[in-house]
């Protein structure tokens, strides 16, 4: 039996995970706080455009390559796993629209969400982090400057607005992967397959879709910041802000998704 099995609450100590109920309110109400500052912190002046934009560029320069693997690959297993149950009740043709749906509704915003949260979201915990460990966020506000405005406000706006044209971009390659698989069973154009899946396709699927990738995004980047934004002292606290950041940012997307899943069925 291994060390973490004898002691289950060595995985919580290692991931800062609460520990009892208690615990566990505290973690809410410290993010939740730290959430409702941030957004109050962005629509005050002054405004940091040139490390928001250099934010925007690392975010998704780090993140793209990976996401765009992601899809096509998600695209590609979709419409090859779906393509022999469809015409097994002769609705082959309906494979593009079902891949559709499913990559822009649900997996697309989801997985691309959960390897956001794995990437940023460990790299904003581990990069705070270690700016608190070696008192670097100390310096800054001995120096005057405003940390929280600079070095969390701007991260939160970049993962907020940038998660989601990494979403589109994620549907998109993926629907190239469905075309390609697709074409290996069945003949036509990427123009025909293109109009088959956006058939069915509307703005009441898609603007709760869009709505919950900012959520996602917002929530990923007020984890990651928080986390790394009050790390303890010591160097093995960097690790255990990013990895916290990753476990926490991960459900916060799934337990996002599933309440904006209940709500779409009602207003929509």
């Amino acid at each position: 039996m291994t060390e973490s099995a004898k002691n289950p609450s060595l995985i919580s100590a290692v991931l800062k995970l609460p520990k009892s109920l208690e615990d566990f309110f505290l973690l809410i109400s410290g993010i939740s706080g730290f959430a409702l500052k941030s957004f109050k912190e962005m629509f005050k002046p002054p405004y940091d455009i040139s490390e928001t934009l250099r934010q925007f560029y690392q975010i998704g320069n780090k993140s793209f390559a990976l996401i765009a693997v992601t899809g096509f690959i998600i695209g590609l297993t979709l419409t090859l796993q779906s393509i022999p149950t469809l015409h097994k009740f002769g609705a082959a043709s309906l494979v593009p629209s079902m891949v559709a749906l499913a990559v822009i509704l649900e997996i697309g915003p989801v997985i691309t969400s959960l390897i956001f949260a794995g990437k940023i979201g460990s790299g904003i915990g581990a990069e705070l982090g270690s700016m608190k460990v070696t008192e670097q966020i100390d310096a800054m506000e001995v120096s005057g400057c405003n940390p929280f405005k600079y070095l969390v406000v701007t991260r939160v706006i970049a993962s907020t607005l940038m998660l989601p044209l990494l979403v589109v971009l994620a549907d998109a390659i993926a629907l190239v992967g469905g075309f390609i698989a697709f074409s290996i069973t069945e003949s036509g154009s990427f123009e025909a397959f293109l109009i088959n899946s956006l058939t069915n396709i509307d703005m009441r699927d898609i603007i709760p879709a869009t709505i919950k990738t900012f959520l996602f995004g917002f929530s990923i980047g007020v984890v990651g910041c928080y986390e790394g934004y009050n790390a303890s002292r010591g160097t093995v606290s960097v690790g255990i802000a990013a990895n916290t950041a990753v476990v926490i940012s991960s459900l916060l997307v799934i337990l996002i998704d599933m309440m904006m899943v209940q709500i779409t069925s009602v207003l929509f």
